[in-house]
């Protein structure tokens, strides 16, 4: 894939979606661009998560506790908890055709926060509104 074109995907992120072209860059040399056959378990729901992805083709199938729960397709991503803590993945994700993925590393990110300082509020912002989202759903059930 072109370099701007991943640089596009990785412009719609909202965890990247502040980062100007020279720190997108960054972000981009320090991702490992994948692809995974159909049928690739990508992620298991409860073992250690260590990186976030970024799907740029094809589709995949969301599963927590066995049910389908959502499908992600290009532009889509997941992971970004992985990238704080190496807490247990909430779910498994298997991929349901050939895929090309960008695969940022834990020690990668880590990396990028020390040469991307406002990386590290956007991140503080993003998982501040994540937790709002989380909370709302569960007050409102």
């Amino acid at each position: 894939m072109p370099r701007d074109e991943k640089l596009e995907h990785l412009a719609q992120v909202r965890l990247f979606s502040s980062l100007n072209k020279k720190e997108l860059r960054l972000v981009g040399r320090a991702s490992d661009q994948v692809s995974v056959p159909s049928g690739k378990v990508l992620v298991e729901e409860g073992a250690v998560g260590h990186e976030f992805f970024l799907i740029l083709e094809g589709q995949a199938t969301v599963r927590r506790g066995g049910r389908r729960i959502a499908m992600l397709g290009p532009g889509q991503y997941f992971g970004e908890m992985a990238l704080l803590d190496r807490g247990p993945r909430t779910a498994t994700i298997v991929a349901d055709t050939d895929m090309s993925l960008l695969v940022l590393g834990q020690r990668e990110f880590a990396g990028l926060l020390d040469q991307i300082p406002s990386l590290s509020y956007k991140l503080l912002a993003t998982m501040a509104a994540r937790l709002r989202e989380a909370d709302a759903k569960a007050t409102s059930h």
